[in-house]
């Protein structure tokens, strides 16, 4: 590795001028230590500048002006030059941050996930440091993220082109005009002024609208509307109420949200069990090392049914496809065999599922598609559990799609 590293003619990359650094990740038999490959790199890269000019570049772990990383599995090296710097998700215009703000990607990937493109006004009742109506805004507006960065590592490199550069960052050809607005609200005054500050570093406050205004003042929008909300889920940010707090959600969306759409991110079952309402969609989200899931809640004026027969050449339930792209059979985790596209038929046994052991119910034949099973199982004698069980409410079919997690707080 050092012989081959030091072949390389480092003066198309490096100087002596420029400090470097080097990361390593290792995953090998032949190399037991990262730091020692980064060390072994270091070296080469230095001998080969001694070697060639008598003098070498320095080494610099913090901001260095070229940074160089080497993966290493089993016997397979790969050395790369790092292009961004500071990672992309920092998108550079927060300039200050709530209690555990929610990451600008995962706010981005939310909206699209969505479908929205600023066909409507998008609303935030709880927007904390408003991440969610900025990242809202520059999809609006097709604005670059990257925009607002002060740098790239790319701009260090021997080979930078400064006026390439600046031709492509100036061009604003791609953006277009957004005639809605995106409103964000808050009950905490301080997130009221650090997401006023943010917004204004984005320039953006001509597209987004805060207000100081807690969610139980949440009123009908005049306009057709979207929510897309991360109230907080009692993990990082405790709330007095938590429960409460879901259920004041779910009552407010169902009297000032008629017609309209909510999708709302959230951790805990139990939360959503509060919003009484029934969502469309579930789609499984990490929230940094937290595995939430983001629902939407179709809300209509009168009957479901009515509903229905208004919009008859509308899609209720998107296909998979449109939400969450279908893995392939080699990508999908080992949950155990997927339901086919007919429905699952029982066969008069049901094998142990997930980890409860061994349970077998060997009673009634189920024969239809497992929609229109409705839970009224036996096993033992004639009990039958309708209600509540363990504070868990039973309401009809589940969608059952892996080894399922149970809160027990």
């Amino acid at each position: 590795m050092y012989d081959n590293i030091k072949a390389i003619p480092w003066e198309n990359y490096l100087d002596n001028n420029k400090s470097f650094a080097v990361d390593a990740v290792v995953f090998s038999n032949d190399f037991r230590h990262s730091k020692f490959v980064a060390y072994k790199v270091k070296d080469a890269i230095v001998d080969y500048f001694r070697d060639t000019t008598g003098e070498r570049p320095s080494v610099r772990i913090n901001n260095p002006d070229v940074l160089l990383n080497i993966h290493i599995a089993e016997d397979r090296c790969t050395l790369s030059l790092d292009s961004s710097g500071e990672s992309l998700h920092r998108r550079g215009y927060r300039q200050e941050a709530v209690e555990a703000p929610l990451n600008e990607v995962l706010a981005a990937g939310m909206i699209l996930m969505t479908g929205w493109k600023g066909e409507c006004d998008l609303i935030d009742p709880m927007c904390g440091s408003g991440t969610i109506p900025i990242e809202a805004a520059l999809i609006a507006r097709n604005i670059a993220p990257g925009v607002f960065r002060k740098e790239f590592a790319f701009e260090k490199w021997v080979d930078f082109d400064q006026d390439l550069f600046d031709s492509i960052y100036n061009d604003d050809s791609q953006e277009r005009e957004f005639n809605h607005k995106i409103y964000g609200y808050d009950n905490n005054p301080k997130a009221n002024e650090i997401a006023t500050r943010n917004v204004k570093a984005a320039g953006l406050s001509k597209e987004i609208t805060l207000k100081l205004q807690p969610f139980q003042q949440f009123e009908q929008p005049k306009e057709k509307s979207i929510i897309i909300t991360n109230p907080p889920y009692g993990e990082r940010i405790s709330t007095d109420d938590l429960l409460g707090l879901y259920q004041m959600i779910g009552e407010r969306l169902k009297h000032a949200f008629a017609g309209n759409d909510a999708w709302i991110l959230s951790y805990r079952d139990e939360c959503f069990d509060q919003i009484g309402l029934k969502p469309s969609i579930k789609v499984e989200l990490y929230n940094g090392a937290l595995e939430c899931q983001f629902r939407k809640y179709q809300l209509f004026d009168g009957k479901y049914k009515a509903f229905r027969q208004e919009n008859e050449d509308k899609e209720f339930k998107p296909r998979r496809e449109d939400v969450r792209p279908r893995r392939s059979s080699g990508d999908r985790p080992d949950f155990g065999k997927r339901r086919p596209e007919g429905g699952r038929r029982f066969d008069g046994e049901r094998k142990p599922f997930g980890e409860r052991g061994e349970r077998k119910f060997e009673g009634k034949r189920f024969e239809g598609k497992r929609e229109d099973r409705k839970f009224d199982r036996r096993p033992e004698g004639e009990r039958k559990f309708e209600g509540k069980r363990d504070g868990k409410r039973f309401e009809g079919k589940k969608d059952f799609k892996g080894p399922r997690k149970f809160d027990k707080n």
